[in-house]
């Protein structure tokens, strides 16, 4: 009887460790370019907010 493993290989993986990875790791990334922009604006607005902040204790 021929022993299989429990991971199904991926045709495509050469390399014996990327073979043995389970089939979602090769799926494609979301697109970059529709991300949130949250991030941004709290940066934005934090960084304006230390520098109205720090003028305004040096005048």
């Amino acid at each position: 009887m021929k022993r299989r493993s429990l991971v199904l290989t991926t045709e495509s993986a050469r390399h014996p460790f990327r073979q043995t990875l389970p089939p979602h790791v090769f799926k494609p990334l979301v697109d970059l370019r529709k991300r949130n922009d949250e991030d941004i604006k709290l940066f934005v607005m934090s960084f304006v907010a230390f520098f109205v902040a720090t003028y305004s204790f040096i005048v």
